[in-house]
């Protein structure tokens, strides 16, 4: 059989500042961060997991955190040349490193462009001082706008912009200024995800009031046609890229690809042939547990169960807008068609789902109901 596609995921666990709606493995940290310790730790984990490649090339690599802009490009540099010694890179393989919009962060973006991070995600998440003082973001609309301008300046023509909408207070028109001050810094990309408030947050434990449900689905239906208009192809419930810039990391995610898992709190996946199985893993989460040689990289792992393999494809495949072809599912479930076929056809009677027997995938009514779309695949 033909295994998924690969990629590497790593994680960076510290930041400046908790923001109240993060629910990420990301600790506040003032000072020198342990760049030696923290490489050390990566490349002795990397070794662990060289078992899993299973002689694939890497197609993506995401770095996020936490904030990773905060470690200096010489640690990446370190890194990305010991993963490429390690495992083969595609020719055309994305590097993408988070980043965080402050002046601190924009000075090292020529050098993490040098030493070959090719995309740029940056956390923008509004451009409304109000909202980004409730937001807890350490960084003020000018910063956003100078961040986006020092990057392309620098030569990154593959950027992708985080914006967050329905935020407490915030109307439709202030939602729309957000997407307008995105769209004419002309970046590649744009992740424009409702705020949703998760457990183990600050904001769950000191609810803020957000919008109701019927006017959140108004302000995502103009923000999807004021994005179209300017462009951003809508391949995914949150994600709008320009011709040729759909993120290449996050489609491997969505389509039940496979990725190895490096840093403290990574989840990895991975499939083997013979017998099939999808197994996913994760690492211990605590940085200081991490750190430690005399400590298990590896918190635990879980096989999927054959039942189970059907929904979890559905699980990441639904959210994208334009459907997955029935081929991938078989390849990277390693079940028939005929192990979903009654279940979709059921949900393309009622028009929540498309089936034109090569691809398949949500309406837009689909997309609307979407939970309640993935709940149908649980029996």
């Amino acid at each position: 059989m033909t295994l998924p596609p690969l990629s590497l995921y790593i994680h960076t666990p510290w930041c400046v500042r908790k923001c109240p709606y993060c629910d990420f493995n990301s600790h506040e940290h003032r000072g020198d961060l342990p760049e030696k310790e923290f490489l050390a730790a990566l490349l002795d984990d990397l070794e662990q997991e060289l078992v899993h490649v299973q002689g694939r090339k890497l197609v993506s690599i995401f770095i996020g955190g936490g904030t990773p802009s905060l470690l200096s490009a010489g640690f990446y540099s370190h890194l990305l040349t010991a993963l490429a010694a390690k495992i083969q890179f595609t020719p055309d393989i994305e590097i993408t490193l988070e980043a965080n919009p402050g002046t601190f962060e924009q000075e090292k973006f020529a050098s993490f462009r040098e030493v070959g991070i090719n995309r740029l995600s940056i956390g923008v998440q509004s451009f409304s001082e109000q909202h980004l003082q409730n937001l807890g973001r350490i960084h003020n609309g000018d910063e956003a706008h100078r961040a986006v301008e020092m990057a392309q300046a620098v030569g990154f023509d593959n950027i992708n912009i985080d914006l967050m909408f329905a935020l407490s207070g915030q109307s439709q028109q202030a939602a729309m200024d957000d997407l307008d001050q995105a769209i004419q810094l002309r970046p590649q990309h744009i992740s424009w995800y409702q705020l949703t408030i998760e457990q183990n947050t600050y904001f769950y434990k000191n609810r803020p009031v957000l919008p109701d449900d019927d006017f959140i689905w108004d302000m995502q239906l103009a923000g999807k046609q004021r994005l179209e208009a300017a462009g951003f192809h809508n391949y995914e419930v949150s994600a709008y890229g320009q011709e040729g810039f759909r993120a290449a990391h996050n489609l491997n995610y969505w389509q039940f690809g496979d990725y190895l898992a490096l840093g403290p709190g990574a989840h990895g996946k991975i499939t083997t042939p013979d017998p099939f199985t999808v197994k996913r893993y994760w690492k211990t989460r605590a940085p200081a547990d991490y750190l430690n040689p005399d400590k298990a990289y590896c918190a635990g792992s879980n096989i999927l169960k054959k039942s189970d393999l059907g929904f979890e494809f559905m699980l990441n495949a639904l959210r994208l807008v334009g459907g997955v072809s029935r081929e991938v599912f078989t390849s990277h479930t390693g079940l028939p068609w005929s192990a979903v076929a009654g279940k979709v056809g059921q949900l393309v009677s009622e028009g929540l789902m498309w089936d034109d027997g090569t691809d398949f995938g949500p309406t837009p009514k689909g997309q609307q109901y979407l939970n309640f779309l993935l709940e149908r695949f649980l029996d």
